[in-house]
């Protein structure tokens, strides 16, 4: 059966309207509220946990100097729901361990998440956003280079139970690794990443990972899918549907007006996410010289015109302006009934080729606390147990 994981940026909407052309990097933090992110944090966490009753599983990531996302370390909302939970999966993707300066600590947070939760935690890599480089401090044309490192890193000191080792990498240098408490799964939880291109896809399908996709649509998901279940083969993995996830924003109502509202809603989250001064949103090395080229040609990585949503048929689509049908059309949005859902789905889920995951965006943007509660409780029940039908 598919599994599906409830995802949310924890944003904070109220800085929203103050806000002109940038959401990221140096927005002043004057503008949040600590009394209303506190608010904001205990209902995002409430939503959360009451996914345990539902059966649907939970993913956390995290951004750095946004009002888009207020999740700032992935794993401190997954540690309280770790405690809070007791059945569903509890998915991170997720920590830039490119970005982060001690892998070590990156091993001994997710072990000692795995051991709380008895065992229910996924964990996820990310290369992080081109954003986040100058908050980071870090250098974009080696990141992938630190990222594997700090990868192989990880799993080795999660992995190594007879006491110290050393690690004398190119990025990290360690004389002593003995991490507490060793992960509760053996021989550590599953790793995941998030991936952009059939590129991406062959580096993680050759080293078994799972990998989620997000805003690839109709249009690239099928190449990016397909490299990973050739590369997979190629390499002995595991090329099944359980290593495939897809990310959908999803919006459920009674009637058809109210799922197309509520994921109207939703929606503010792809038209924000990447509203970013244009010097921080292609730092020098981050991306290959042909993309950076098309990219500048198209007016910069964080212009309007720059996007790599498309139509069923390819033609571009601008997510600052996106609406309901679009969205539906390039498979960004599964919205309306719970049949109409279920539908858009199905035809998604055949076009390529299946998968074995859903990341639903079931809130986002301004969606109220009670509508959403409302849209998972909608998707639980009459959504959810037709997805055994897939596969």
């Amino acid at each position: 059966m598919m599994q599906v994981w409830q995802f949310s940026e924890m944003a904070y909407h109220p800085a929203w309207e103050h806000l002109g052309e940038t959401y990221r990097v140096t927005v002043p933090n004057r503008l949040f509220d600590p009394k209303i992110g506190a608010d904001l944090y205990h209902r995002y966490l409430d939503e959360w946990a009451l996914c345990d009753e539902l059966g649907i599983n939970i993913m956390t990531n995290e951004h750095h100097a946004t009002a888009t996302c207020a999740d700032s370390v992935c794993t401190i909302p997954m540690a309280i729901l770790a405690r809070e939970t007791k059945k569903v999966r509890l998915l991170a993707l997720g920590m830039p361990i490119a970005n982060r300066e001690n892998p070590i600590r990156v091993a001994e947070e997710y072990s000692m998440l795995d051991v709380i939760s008895r065992g229910r935690i996924d964990m996820g890599f990310v290369k992080g956003v081109p954003f986040e480089i100058s908050p980071a401090n870090s250098n974009p044309a080696d990141l992938m280079e630190r990222f594997w490192e700090a990868h192989d890193l990880i799993l080795k000191a999660m992995t190594t139970h007879d006491g110290p080792f050393s690690w004398e990498g190119t990025h990290f240098q360690y004389r002593s690794v003995n991490i507490w408490p060793r992960p509760y799964q053996q021989p550590h939880p599953p790793v995941w990443m998030p991936v952009g291109s059939p590129g991406s896809a062959v580096e993680a399908a050759s080293r078994g990972i799972t990998i989620g996709v997000l805003n690839t649509g109709w249009a690239r998901t099928p190449g990016i899918f397909d490299a990973y279940r050739k590369t997979a083969a190629e390499a002995g993995h595991k090329a099944t549907h359980d290593r495939l996830a897809y990310m959908a924003l999803i919006g459920v109502g009674r009637t058809r007006e109210e799922g197309w509202r509520r994921a109207d809603q939703i929606l503010d989250y792809s038209r924000t996410s990447g509203i970013v001064s244009p010097q921080f949103a292609n730092p020098p090395g981050y991306v290959p010289p042909a993309m950076a080229a098309e990219a500048i040609q198209s007016g910069g990585i964080g212009s309007a015109r720059a996007t790599r949503v498309q139509t069923r048929d390819g033609k571009p689509i601008n997510p600052r302006t996106i609406g309901v049908e679009d969205a539906i059309g390039a498979g960004l949005s599964f919205a309306g009934t719970p049949d109409d859902v279920y539908d858009q789905l199905k035809q998604f889920y055949d076009h390529v080729g299946g998968f074995g995951h859903l990341l639903m965006m079931g809130q986002g943007g301004h969606i109220s606390h009670e509508d959403t509660v409302d849209n998972l409780t909608l998707f639980s029940k009459e959504v959810l147990p037709r997805l055994a039908e897939l596969g």
